[in-house]
């Protein structure tokens, strides 16, 4: 998974890699989605409070990741399942072709189910993940027009199968900082100390990840002050403790119960 600056692969702003069980991979997809995709928002006349649009429908955004573990071709030595956020679109690549019988153009219609992985499709199915009628692309689209963004690509690249959508992640994030301010860490009602909690129960983050998480230009002396007093109260924990000053360095909250 990476957050790249731009519309190409030449500068990462954030990347993870990931192994795991195929429903952790889903979360930590979710996860990272939440964390990169911005949420728009604007007061409409007739209301007192502002109305938050997600950049791609949560749900569409999860059918295409699970579609994509369901269909992965597992049999290709190094294959792997790929999200990437750029400026101007999010793509999702799966190691392998289509299965037979799909076309990229079959899949903005009706189609049938063609399960390369049925094992692993019925996991999915019956934790209510996916349907098995064929008609996940489908409400996909339908989802997509519903939110005002047009339906996503599918494409075929040498020899993966690749969903494109087209969303203005860039354009959304400078909507988002004229409705809130980011110079302003309490803006949206929780302290600085607050907001670091709220963005660390997404996993561990460095000083330069929070800074960038709440909109900041650089890490602030407040934001290492909150750092420190959380520390202090024993509220995070580095996660190399035996290194405190490292460039790896991270923070984490502290397990309930104790140290671990």
């Amino acid at each position: 998974m990476a957050r790249f600056r731009g519309v190409d692969k030449t500068e990462f702003l954030d990347q993870r890699n990931l192994r795991g069980p195929a429903f952790k991979l889903l979360e930590e997809a979710e996860l990272f989605c939440q964390r990169h995709f911005p949420l728009p928002g604007r007061v409409e006349p007739g209301r007192l409070q502002r109305v938050d649009r997600p950049l791609i429908p949560p749900d569409a955004m999860r059918e295409i990741v699970v579609n994509a573990l369901i269909h992965r071709d597992y049999s290709i030595a190094g294959g792997a399942i790929s999200l990437a956020i750029f400026d101007d679109r999010v793509e999702v690549w799966s190691a392998g072709k289509f299965p037979n019988g799909i076309t990229p153009e079959s899949l903005k219609h009706a189609h049938l189910s063609v399960q390369r992985n049925p094992i692993i499709a019925e996991g999915f199915h019956r934790a209510g993940l996916i349907e098995k009628w064929g008609r996940g692309t489908n409400r996909v689209a339908e989802m997509c027009r519903a939110a005002g963004i047009a339906p996503p690509e599918f494409e075929e690249i040498t020899g993966a199968a690749v969903v494109t959508f087209r969303v203005p992640v860039a354009q959304a994030v400078g909507e988002q900082a004229e409705s809130r301010p980011e110079s302003r860490p309490e803006s949206d009602g929780l302290s600085l100390e607050e907001r670091i909690v709220t963005t660390l129960r997404n996993g561990p983050l460095a000083k330069s990840e929070l800074a960038q998480a709440f909109g900041l230009k650089g890490v602030s002396g407040q934001l290492k002050k909150s750092i420190s007093a959380l520390l202090k109260r024993q509220v995070i924990e580095f996660i190399i403790p035996e290194k405190p000053g490292s460039r790896l360095q991270k923070y984490r909250l502290v397990q309930a119960g104790g140290r671990g």
